[in-house]
């Protein structure tokens, strides 16, 4: 019994996330009233009963009852399609010794997507479609959207089954649906295999007295990731990922299934003046059995030797013979500094917050750390990194900021030549910034011989072999760093772009939608949005995420521009060519590149050379994007395309498929 009227609410009022939505209907129970309201009135009493305990169970939030139909919220696709599985499983064993009269029978659709605060009540998409999936499963059934099967496969023990193609009513685009098998239960060979050495280091808990400590756990969690990445038989899972795990209430089986890793490391620190206690433990994700466990009660002073000491256990536990170059890079010492060391571990803290605030703190932290030691190449290196991000991330513009960048990276990899990031920032300038693709070809290839688990290094690689037109080895790339950093909004974010310039722009938007359910906040998973969904012609989609994008960001006049691109590609010229003439005249942080391209669109060819050869002088990273971009297809003939090409130094580069 879905609702008819949500798609005539005004839906502006209120705020916008992704969620999980789960609609529940009783089969035939209009009829059953008719027939016997005294049972009917039973029934439905008895199905809400049932239904609340198990939604308390799994975490959903019952956001309102119509009739005999329930719309309920979920934070994850996963604890949904879990919680519809055991509604459906009890109500069952409910109806397993009673007339059929008395039997209850229940339909539920759920797909994940965006909604709309209105009070206690949602509106939008997600609400729409779930209630339209729904009358598709069978009673007793579960009928879930592509979304939710993307995040649900091989997670659930039942097989899923796509649906023959069916419109769905009032939704103005394709939604492949598919049914839970409930009488099929996957077989051990369907089930996904967790591989043992492929390992997850879970947040060490902050146990000290001081909960602004929690710094030391974090930076400890770090050290340890990067200590096991060393390890070249395991493939260890980045920070980012294994962060949004602090503070879950998910058992080690569940962590395991969804980041596919077969050990898990979890434990926790506590630091009381200058002693340490850390205590670890090695679980088998399968099992959930102890594989090995140790507690470290050392002096501040040993701190160094505790992260090598537990990458061997862990080794030796899962059976790996550590060769002489890995156990040497184990025992190694960044520095001697046990002060310069826990300035640098707050700076790591505060720079993966990545904002302005955070960056500036992590600055300073870094500088600190290299007054204790001069000679400590990971503080240079740290400090680079938050040089290259305000830029690269348009949060600062200051003149002198590229060398200043380019000297700390040099300085680093001259004090330590086997740190993977200086040598992966700078490669990533010597692409931007030089335009030198022989030297930043080498210097990836470096940061991935000595950190083939740094996810970063592959991410940006694949930037670069875009650029390139090396689409195979770009994909293979963005993958691995997918698998090494499944959780990361960013690398999902460039996994969509991959998948965009690659020629699927379908696929690339579940990856958008996936960087925004694990974080509603990241704008470029908004903004990236548009070319795809203008490519397929969405345009009301692509002004719902830039209407989105602006409230967030706060940035009108990108917002203005982006919406002028989708009115572009609607054939609204006159308005378009207004938008940017006012954006000319103001100039600011608008891309030039991008004003070049809704240019191209519009069919003003020469208004957007003129806009790509500015970018050019601005030295803009989205003009690496010349050869790839649809946009330019019907220039790439014209002698001002190729010569800017040229300047570049792309030319020398031939294009090659998927």
């Amino acid at each position: 019994m879905a609702a008819e009227t949500e798609r005539d609410t005004p839906i502006d009022s209120g705020k916008r996330r992704l969620a999980a939505i789960m609609f529940t209907d009783i089969v035939g129970f209009t009829a059953i009233a008719q027939g016997n309201e005294q049972i009917a009135l039973r029934l439905l009493q008895e199905n809400n009963r049932l239904t609340r305990n198990i939604l308390r169970e799994y975490g959903g939030r019952e956001v309102k009852t119509i009739g005999d139909s329930f719309l309920v919220e979920f934070a994850s696709a996963l604890q949904a399609v879990r919680c519809s599985i055991a509604i459906q499983e009890k109500v069952r064993e409910r109806n397993s010794n009673l007339p059929p009269k008395e039997q209850i029978a229940l339909r539920i659709g759920i797909h994940v997507g965006e909604v709309v605060e209105n009070g206690t009540d949602i509106l939008g998409d997600a609400v729409n479609v779930s209630s339209r999936i729904q009358p598709l499963a069978e009673p007793g059934g579960i009928c879930i959207s592509q979304q939710v099967y993307d995040h649900v496969r091989n997670k659930i023990d039942f097989k899923l089954e796509m649906l023959d193609a069916t419109p769905l009513k009032n939704v103005n685009h394709q939604v492949n649906v598919y049914r839970i098998l409930m009488h099929r239960k996957q077989e051990p060979e369907d089930r996904i295999e967790l591989d043992n050495l492929r390992i997850a280091v879970l947040p060490l808990k902050n146990m000290s007295p001081d909960p602004n400590d929690e710094y030391f756990a974090d930076g400890m969690t770090e050290e340890l990731i990067m200590a096991l990445s060393g390890v070249r038989e395991l493939t260890v899972i980045a920070r980012t990922s294994i962060m949004q795990y602090k503070s879950t209430p998910k058992r080690a089986s569940e962590i395991g299934r969804d980041l596919r890793t077969g050990t898990l490391i979890e434990g926790s620190v506590r630091k009381a003046a200058n002693k340490v206690r850390i205590t670890v433990q090695l679980i088998d994700a399968i099992s959930e059995g102890h594989l090995w466990a140790q507690n470290y009660d050392r002096t501040m002073d040993d701190i160094f030797a505790i992260q090598s000491e537990i990458a061997e256990k862990v080794a030796d536990a899962l059976r790996i013979k550590l060769v002489g170059a890995e156990k040497k890079k184990l025992e190694s010492r960044h520095t001697e500094s046990v002060e310069g060391f826990t300035l640098y571990l707050k700076g790591r803290h505060f720079w993966n917050e990545r904002n302005k605030a955070g960056l500036n703190k992590a600055i300073e932290y870094f500088q600190e750390a290299i007054k204790r030691d001069p000679n400590f190449a990971l503080g240079y290196a740290g400090l680079a990194d938050c040089y290259y991000v305000l830029r690269s991330n348009r949060i600062s513009r200051e003149e002198g900021e590229v060398m200043k960048t380019k000297e700390l990276v040099l300085k680093a990899i001259s004090l330590d030549d086997s740190i993977a990031e200086p040598h992966a920032t700078l490669a990533m300038m010597l692409f931007y910034d030089e335009h030198n693709f022989k030297k930043a070809d080498a210097e990836y290839r470096r940061a991935i011989e000595l950190n083939p688990n740094y996810p970063t290094a592959h991410q940006w690689y694949a930037h670069f072999l875009l650029a390139l037109r090396s689409l195979n080895e770009m994909m293979a790339e963005i993958r691995k760093a997918i698998e090494l950093d499944p959780l990361s909004p960013i690398i999902n974010t460039n996994m969509g772009d991959a998948l965009y310039y690659s020629g699927n722009p379908e696929a690339s938007l579940e990856y958008y939608s996936k960087a925004l359910e694990i974080s509603w906040e990241f704008l470029p998973a908004y903004y990236s949005q548009i070319q795809p969904l203008c490519y397929l012609k969405r345009f009301e989609d692509a002004i719902r995420r830039i209407d989105e994008f602006e409230k967030i960001a706060n940035h009108p006049d990108q917002a203005k521009f982006y919406r002028a691109y989708v009115d572009a590609h609607r054939g609204e010229k006159e308005k378009v060519r207004k938008v940017i003439a006012e954006a000319e005249d103001k100039g600011g942080s608008v891309s030039l590149y991008f004003m070049a391209l809704t240019c191209f669109v519009l069919g003003d060819v020469d208004k957007a050379f003129e806009f790509m050869e500015k970018a050019y002088e601005r030295s803009e990273h989205e003009l690496l994007n010349l050869a790839v971009d649809r946009e330019l297809d019907d220039a790439r003939s014209d002698p001002r395309y190729l010569s800017l090409i040229s300047k570049i130094g792309l030319d020398l580069f031939p294009s090659s498929s998927v």
